[in-house]
Formats: structure tokens, sequence, C-alpha cells
């Protein structure tokens, strides 16, 4: 059975980060966090183009309760889940990334994100005209005991998250991404 390696510890907040579990993330992960663009985009130029994306799992589920609330979903209702871990240049995941795309997202134009493979979604959704953000709340996250990936292993057991609701076509999925103790950016993101 698959176990997602991060889970939630609380309530996604919007900023002001220091009403976040009593203290703010650390500096150099604000720009990050903040980052109004593609992450992907941005973890690509950091990168120099040593990038990719290893699918952990990618199925139909049911989502979370609060991922539910965050995209008004009723409570049977089952959306593509996928995870994945985004490597920049190094040999260590630099961010796990969970995003739940809801069937009824799904139907129409928007099929081809049923087939995603090794593509980033954040660069797909991005290059969509008719794309829109909702606001980026954020969390901290703790390392699930039960799952057991050994590129895991050497990570803190605690990580800073955020997430964003995306309408493509009027139609909303949600995109969580939890920066691991791996990524030490030396600059923020560019714009």
């Amino acid at each position: 059975m698959y176990h997602s390696p991060f889970e939630a510890i609380g309530d996604w907040h919007p900023q002001p980060l220091e009403s976040l579990h009593g203290h703010a993330p650390p500096e150099h992960l604000l720009p990050w966090l903040q980052h109004p663009g593609s992450l992907t985009a941005a973890l690509k130029h950091l990168s120099k183009g040593q990038f990719s994306v290893q699918i952990l799992h990618q199925g139909w589920h049911t989502p979370q309760l609060e991922e539910r609330r965050a995209l008004k979903l009723k409570d049977r209702t089952r959306a593509l889940i996928r995870e994945v871990l985004l490597y920049g240049n190094s040999e260590q995941p630099w961010v796990y990334a969970r995003s739940v795309l809801p069937e009824r997202t799904l139907a129409g134009k928007c099929r081809y994100l049923r087939n995603l493979d090794n593509r980033p979604l954040g660069e797909l959704l991005f290059s969509q005209p008719d794309i829109r953000r909702g606001p980026i709340v954020l969390n901290r996250l703790a390392r699930n005991p039960r799952c057991q990936r050994a590129e895991l292993d050497t990570m803190d057991k605690q990580a800073w998250g955020r997430r964003s609701t995306f309408w493509l076509q009027g139609k909303p999925l949600l995109v969580a991404e939890t920066f691991l103790s791996s990524f030490q950016p030396g600059n923020p993101p560019l714009a």
C-alpha cells in the first residue's frame, strides 16, 4: 500500500507568516514559498537545466478532507492524485509535490492532464493562457513514518510547504509543494 511521504501538521494558513505554528519559515525559503510564478521554471533555472521529475504515485483516490474542502468537492468524489519528487542539479530531491485533479477538471480539453508521465504539471499549467491561481497558503509538514523511501531517509522530519488552487478553463485543481531539507538555494527565484 502506498503512503505519502509528508503530511500536513495543521491547517494551511495565509500570511502573515508569524502566525504559522509560532514561527516563520527559514529566511532562504521565504522567497520560494511566496513565489507567484512557476516553481518548475524557477527550479529549472536554479539547476541550470539539470531538472527531473520522479513519479512516486499517480492514481484515482478520494482526496483528503481538507483537500476536498479546498476544492469544494463532495465527500465521495474521486480525483487523480499525483505525487512526485522534483530533482535539481544534485542527486537529492528538492521538492515533494502533491497534486489533486478532480475528475470533472480532467474532462474535455483538459484530458491531456491525465497522462503527464514525467512531465512537470507546473510547466503545463503556466503555459496555459487562461490559468488562474488562487492565494498561496503555507503549512509545515511532517515526514510520514509509514512511507519508506530511501531517497528521503536523510531529509529532516519536518518541512515547509505551500499550496494553491488553480483554475484551468474555470475548473479547479490543487497543487501542494513541500521544500525538502536538501533544497538550499543561494538565490531567490527569478520573477
